[in-house]
């Protein structure tokens, strides 16, 4: 296990796998979706030849057990940027109603300038892995996790908490020199929490599955309601990929609205997608980029993606500073859940990685020794 983490197949082709694997066994199969089938059993098995030829592996995980940047000058511009999340997690929560309490259908509401606070709140996965990284405080870290793993359930955000579930439980399992069986009672109830969550999230934001015009299998059917929302949600980004690739279907207006600021909205309800369910409108990280140029576009946004998991294991093999690793945390998470959703190539995440770049460089502004020790980033 703890080998496999180095491969950078293990966040891409094996998430696309399952996926399908999911997908062919939750739906009534038919010749229709074949197309997509190939495709991504293809692809999967592209990613796994090329990690292969290129050897390109996470530095070994020694180096990364000794990652502790408390009170240094990196350490604590990350930690301000904790508390700046934290703090616009607050504002999040005290000065727009909570959705989980107050109405669980207004949690895509942004009006009255939420959407600019959420841009910051949004970052609140970041906390998780931050709090082991850079605070030795017992109360400190328990409140910074508490609030990245609160905070995107209160707002029924249940992709920050899959994020900071998933940077939390990657960056214990790096830390550690070895798993034992402490270290599992710590990540198992984590996982199985963050999957009840989830599941429970999706009852309150979208209802009963009973009334799904879907070709949803037997076993699908006979599943208790828990596990159709997490079957449910990992099979059908690729299940829409397929429908849209037979119908088809073009419009490059989606991915322009996800790569340009304020170009246009990303939601597909309420747009001419010929979706088969419209309430269940999630889709794979290429969804988009299928809609805009076909499969060959596709094709060419899963190669882009495997590039930029390469470039953030790179930047790891250089020099472990705390900017990287979180570039490196994003990018494997977009890449993990790239089958279920567009992460990885949007003007936010783009933003988050600029960040991480630009806050080294601007240590060259700071005085000497707080220029020094954000050099170290570099």
């Amino acid at each position: 296990m703890s080998e496999a983490l180095r491969y950078p197949s293990f966040y891409l082709a094996l998430p696309i796998l399952l996926a399908l694997s999911v997908m062919t066994v939750s739906f009534e199969f038919s010749l229709v979706m074949l197309g997509g089938v190939l495709f991504f059993a293809t692809v999967a098995v592209g990613i796994v030849v090329l990690d292969f030829m290129l050897d390109i592996r996470l530095p070994p995980l020694r180096s990364f057990q000794g990652m502790d940047f408390t009170g240094t000058p990196q350490g604590v511009v990350a930690a301000a940027l904790c508390w700046l999340v934290a703090g616009f997690c607050v504002i999040d929560l005290t000065a727009f109603p909570i959705p989980l309490i107050v109405d669980p259908s207004s949690y895509a509401t942004f009006e009255n300038g939420r959407n600019h606070v959420r841009h910051i709140s949004n970052l609140s996965w970041v906390l998780p892995p931050l709090a082991l990284l850079c605070f030795r405080g017992g109360a400190v870290r328990i409140a910074l996790l508490a609030i990245g793993l609160i905070f995107p359930i209160l707002v029924i955000d249940r992709n920050r908490l899959f994020a900071a579930i998933f940077s939390l439980v990657l960056t214990f399992v790096l830390l550690q020199k070895k798993l034992t069986l402490l270290s599992w009672k710590i990540i198992v109830p984590l996982l199985f929490g963050g999957l009840a969550a989830f599941s429970l999230l999706g009852a309150v934001r979208s209802g009963t599955l009973s009334n799904l015009n879907l070709p949803l299998s037997g076993l699908f059917e006979i599943s208790p309601e828990g596990v159709k929302w997490l079957l449910l949600y990992v099979s059908a980004g690729v299940y829409n990929f397929s429908s849209i690739l037979a119908k088809n279907y073009h419009n490059a207006n989606f991915l322009l609205s996800q790569l340009i600021p304020f170009s246009g909205s990303v939601e597909t309800l309420g747009t001419d997608i010929p979706l088969d369910a419209p309430t269940i409108n999630v889709g794979t990280e290429f969804f988009p980029f299928l809609m805009a140029a076909g499969w060959s576009g596709a094709l060419f946004s899963v190669f882009l993606l495997y590039c930029m998991l390469l470039w953030s294991i790179v930047l790891l093999r250089g020099n472990v500073s705390v900017w990287r690793f979180l570039i490196f945390l994003r990018i494997a998470y977009v890449s993990v859940m790239s089958p279920f959703a567009p992460q990885a190539f949007t003007w936010t995440n783009f933003g988050f990685v600029a960040l991480c770049l630009m806050i080294p460089v601007a240590g060259h502004f700071f005085p000497g020794g707080m220029r020094e020790g954000l050099k170290e980033a570099d």
